[in-house]
């Protein structure tokens, strides 16, 4: 996808706010290749309903000092896009405790570690720069998975859940960063909320997979291998240390990757451009 300079705020598009409805009783226990990328996607379902709460509550303290209407209206939007994906994403808590997870001590762990210990100890403009470093992450992964063979070998209904998740990460990926623009745009405190925002997700992302796959059962020696197919398909976590760069950039804003056309025509493919 081209680079390029973000368009002017009245060209940016309100995001729509769609209700999926999901089931996955016929998911199987392995659906994505093997034990390890399984469980490395399905850890990042699980971080994903309180990772987006936070989101939300990050971008809402600063609710009352947005003047501009067509921003309000896309802030708005994106509340309603990431509660849906939240709830949608709880759904896989659902399939996972019938297969035989135990998923709720580590939810409790992670929960109480990054919300009610971390988060309290920054300050609101670090919250919202943590956001904004992470939907910038997602908006990468999300790239990755409309634009590359990632998700192909997947179950129908995971890869359906993933793809859409992505279009409307795509589609709401320059509003938290707006309001940060808006309420502090000084450049320091945009590369802080990417330090404690890539370093906190890399943490609780391996202790989720860690957490799967001790439960699963795989021994190492497969792991290992899996591993390497799996870096041999590209699938891996380059494109995240890609997209980090990018982000150094002073003069970045997540609209000059121009991804727009790709989460449409995704969304029109699944009769979903609409609502």
């Amino acid at each position: 996808m081209p680079d390029g300079m973000p368009p002017a705020d009245g060209s940016r598009s309100i995001p729509r706010v769609r209700k999926m409805g999901m089931s996955f009783d016929d998911v199987p226990r392995l659906w994505f290749y093997g034990p390890f990328l399984t469980h490395t996607a399905n850890a990042l379902n699980i971080l994903f309903p309180a990772g987006e709460r936070f989101f939300v509550r990050s971008v809402k303290h600063y609710l009352p000092q947005i003047s501009d209407p067509l921003l309000l209206a896309r802030v708005r939007a994106f509340f309603g896009q990431e509660g849906s994906h939240g709830h949608e994403h709880e759904r896989v808590f659902d399939m996972l405790e019938a297969q035989g997870f135990e998923l709720r001590p580590w939810l409790e762990w992670y929960e109480r570690t990054a919300f009610e210990l971390l988060e309290k100890r920054f300050p609101p403009n670090l919250r919202l720069s943590v956001t904004v470093a992470l939907e910038h992450l997602t908006a990468a992964l999300a790239e990755v998975a409309l634009t590359q063979p990632f998700l192909d070998e997947a179950h129908p209904k995971m890869r359906e859940l993933l793809r859409w998740h992505a279009a409307e990460e795509i589609e709401h990926r320059s509003v938290a960063f707006d309001v940060l623009q808006q309420v502090d745009p000084r450049y320091w405190v945009r590369m802080a909320g990417m330090a404690f925002g890539f370093g906190a997700l890399m943490f609780f992302w391996r202790s989720g997979a860690r957490m799967l796959l001790a439960q699963e059962g795989t021994d190492r020696k497969r792991l290992r291998e899996e591993q390497r197919e799996a870096r041999a398909r590209g699938q891996d976590r380059r494109q995240l240390f890609a997209a980090v760069l990018s982000y150094l950039r002073p003069g970045f804003h997540p609209d000059q990757r121009d991804t727009d056309a790709v989460a449409r025509e995704y969304l029109s493919s699944i009769g979903r451009l609409e609502g």
